[in-house]
């Protein structure tokens, strides 16, 4: 699945072919992805001129001048196509601009969604209601995590992945975080030292912010607008690493599952 990196690299691509543009077409080419596409996107979208993109935990956001925002979500398996040569069957919606660029979100597995809402209701979206500070922003600092990890038994790589605790991380650079920081991924949340979560949320801000200027990590089929792999892969540390070396300590990486999703991690380092 895209994760934060691969969103943030997504909208940035974007940006440069959608802002200050007027969608000439608009062409939503199903009814549905994950759930139903709004009936008047066509409507409320033709026409407008692009003002901004952004991106909120995994999603992203493109605002236009009628002060309506289109919120999507790249689900499993989406990806934006810049000027395709074709529109293929999982193309299923279709931008135009006026100065004649085509875009085309493309989606096989179709877990990913489009919404429409006023953008001065944005914040109010169902999905951000409850979405925690983003972890590249100024709100997520060590005594903000302390808080909000204080009496916690839970894991903190199941912690890290609850999206009311920090917006947008994902499974694979919480694991990297994790080893970066040298803490065990089954350790209680809220037995972690403080200097240790210091490190820890520099661990997460160091990691996501190399992971961005990589163009994210290929995984599966994802693939940044411009159809460039991204090649964060190549810089795991341990994620997806089992039974090879450590970079630290030369220790083969260990692989467990918790809460259905494979934890890497090192038995040494993260001890």
């Amino acid at each position: 699945m895209p994760e934060l990196p691969e969103v943030e690299t997504t909208v940035r691509g974007l940006t440069g072919v959608l802002e200050g543009e007027v969608l000439a077409r608009v062409e939503p080419r199903r009814a549905d992805l994950r759930r139903a596409i709004p009936v008047d996107l066509r409507q409320r979208l033709t026409g407008a001129r692009v003002t901004g993109l952004s991106r909120r935990a995994k999603y992203g956001l493109i605002a236009t001048d009628r002060g309506d925002t289109m919120i999507f979500h790249l689900g499993m398996s989406g990806r934006w196509r810049v000027d395709p040569e074709d529109i293929g069957t999982h193309d299923h919606l279709v931008i135009e601009t006026g100065s004649g660029r085509l875009l085309a979100l493309n989606d096989p597995r179709r877990f990913g969604s489009i919404d429409l809402v006023e953008t001065a209701l944005v914040e109010r979206f169902a999905p951000f209601m409850a979405l925690g500070p983003e972890p590249l922003g100024e709100g997520f600092d060590a005594p903000y995590l302390a808080a909000a990890l204080e009496g916690r038994v839970s894991a903190i790589k199941l912690l890290l992945l609850d999206q009311r605790i920090v917006a947008g991380l994902g499974n694979i650079y919480v694991c990297e975080s994790l080893h970066m920081a040298g803490i065990a991924p089954t350790k209680p949340g809220g037995r972690i030292a403080r200097k240790r979560l210091d490190l820890l949320v520099e661990a997460i801000k160091e990691v996501l912010a190399a992971a961005i200027e990589a163009g994210g990590s290929t995984l599966r089929d994802y693939a940044r607008p411009d159809g460039q792999l991204g090649y964060f892969f190549k810089q795991w540390r341990v994620y997806g690493r089992e039974g090879l070396e450590c970079p630290v300590c030369a220790q083969p990486v260990l692989r467990r599952v918790d809460g259905g999703r494979s934890t890497f991690y090192c038995g040494k380092c993260q001890g």
